[in-house]
């Protein structure tokens, strides 16, 4: 399921953020990248032990947590630190597909979906769109700062080169407790069905049938 997320983190948040990654060194991205993402890697990021990757990385994670569609998609056991990312003039990230399993020794966690939070607007930058391949063909994200889109990590992807002006992005790896996609994409679709019927009376039955198959699924599926 790859899904958009308007408004995760609000105006003046966005403003703090974008302050201080503009204050903040950056390095060549290529020195996160495994062996063959070197070869396709062409852009800067904040190191993660960098303190202003940690503070934005707190401001991220702890809106991913509080933001009530986020966790109904994502449904998240484990959230890697986010890295956040800056592409200039001419930068890109060629197709690939994110590692199967992240982390460093006794901190590993299973990789199945990707988020990108969007931190500057789209008028800010030309080129520069995420470009995910899905089974309806290449589909291109290029949102509102404070958006988030979600994708399967297993999914193709890459970043159109940048024309002109600056793309700022977060990105984040989540373990789902609920590992296939489409399984997810049914309790997503259910949750929000269940969603529409609460508090109407005159669905109340229909909404105890969905909440019952939507939990119930939840207990087949989920891997805790």
């Amino acid at each position: 399921m790859m899904l958009h997320i308007p408004n995760l983190i609000e105006k003046n948040q966005l403003q703090i953020m974008r302050q201080a990654m503009e204050s903040a060194s950056f390095i060549d991205g290529k020195l996160s990248a495994g062996k063959t993402a070197k070869k396709i890697k062409h852009n800067e990021e904040l190191e993660y032990n960098n303190e202003i990757a940690q503070n934005l990385g707190r401001i991220m994670i702890g809106h991913l947590y509080s933001h009530e569609p986020f966790r109904q998609a994502a449904m998240p056991y484990r959230i890697a630190a986010p890295l956040f990312a800056r592409y200039k003039p001419g930068m890109h990230y060629g197709a690939h597909i994110d590692d199967p399993v992240m982390g460093g020794d006794g901190q590993r966690f299973r990789c199945d979906i990707a988020v990108t939070l969007f931190i500057n607007n789209p008028d800010e930058y030309q080129g520069g769109e995420l470009c995910i391949k899905t089974a309806f063909g290449t589909q291109k994200a290029k949102h509102a700062a404070g958006d988030i889109i979600l994708y399967p990590a297993s999914s193709l992807h890459y970043v159109d080169s940048i024309d002109s002006g600056e793309r700022l992005v977060g990105i984040v790896w989540v373990q789902s407790m609920v590992r296939d996609p489409a399984q997810r994409e049914i309790l997503y679709d259910l949750v929000q069905a269940r969603d529409q019927l609460s508090g109407s009376e005159q669905h109340q039955k229909a909404y105890e049938q969905v909440d019952h198959s939507y939990t119930n699924l939840v207990r087949r599926w989920a891997e805790v």
